[in-house]
């Protein structure tokens, strides 16, 4: 498994296996098959109402827990929770995480961030992260912050590279962990000739051309699925290299255009949303 180093130190493999929209048992199913396939990156978050089957998973998988790289985020209703942080560990039944983010700039978001600085501190877990920050949010947060993250977790992929805050994000070494990876099920994106005509050179489909280009841009990938075939296709993507030249007509695609577009609306609604978290 191939690694980037984190502004900390520490060490996180390049992808790793996504459990957003996955019910509990999918989760289960698919991170204790992907685990047991050679994944050692495992995301999940409040929000998915997964936490405890993901745990069950990596149980399941027989791997050590230092050999799993664990990401999880706290939702904005818990920001100002003081036991938020030790719920979680106890849904995912571990000690510590390897990666804690908040989930979006709503609500007391620097609450939020205050926990994760608590939580590293006190060994809770080993980096923190921020989730969908951009713009005035970073902006704003950089400003506030006694430890820099080590991570942020935003829209990326050919069509959108985050060009303007890599800016900010190359300053202070934060790494980048692209979600809608493969273009949020856009088939223009994935129909791209480029990717067609070096998945035929290198022997890989469109989507492994795309997740390999993520990983040579130095982000973090996590693609998710329940189908276990997927799962695997998606890690077969590290014996092979771009090579500069073929980034370079890669990087024309950019259109800076993103899928997703959050309101204030929303932001507003995920603060006074409360997932109902799976029972023991």
């Amino acid at each position: 498994m191939e690694n980037i180093k984190l502004n900390n130190g520490m060490k996180c493999p390049v992808i790793g296996i996504g459990t957003y929209m996955l019910a509990p048992a999918d989760a289960q199913n698919s991170v204790r098959e992907a685990l047991k396939m050679g994944y050692s990156l495992v995301d999940t978050a409040n929000a998915y109402v997964n936490e405890r089957a993901v745990g069950r998973g990596i149980k399941e998988s027989g791997l050590k827990r230092e050999d799993v790289f664990i990401s999880t985020k706290l939702w904005p209703s818990e920001y100002e929770n003081e036991n938020a942080v030790n719920e979680t560990l106890e849904r995912l039944g571990v000690d510590y995480v390897d990666l804690l983010y908040i989930h979006q700039p709503a609500g007391n978001w620097l609450a939020g961030y205050r926990q994760l600085e608590k939580a590293y501190k006190e060994g809770k877990t080993k980096s923190i992260g921020i989730s969908n920050f951009e713009g005035e949010y970073i902006d704003e947060l950089l400003h506030k912050w006694e430890i820099a993250p080590q991570f942020i977790q935003v829209e990326a992929h050919p069509y959108f590279t985050q060009k303007e805050l890599r800016v900010t994000l190359d300053k202070y070494g934060i790494k980048l962990m692209s979600w809608y990876p493969l273009g949020h099920g856009d088939k223009s994106l994935m129909e791209e000739p480029v990717f067609a005509a070096l998945g035929k050179k290198y022997g890989k489909t469109p989507a492994q051309i795309i997740l390999r280009w993520h990983t040579q841009m130095g982000f973090v990938v996590i693609p998710g699925s329940k189908n276990v075939g997927h799962i695997k296709d998606n890690l077969d993507i590290l014996d092979f290299t771009l090579t500069d030249e073929e980034m370079n007509e890669i990087a024309k695609l950019d259109k800076n255009k993103r899928y997703y577009h959050r309101t204030d609306e929303q932001l507003n609604s995920f603060a006074a949303w409360r997932p109902e978290f799976e029972r023991a």
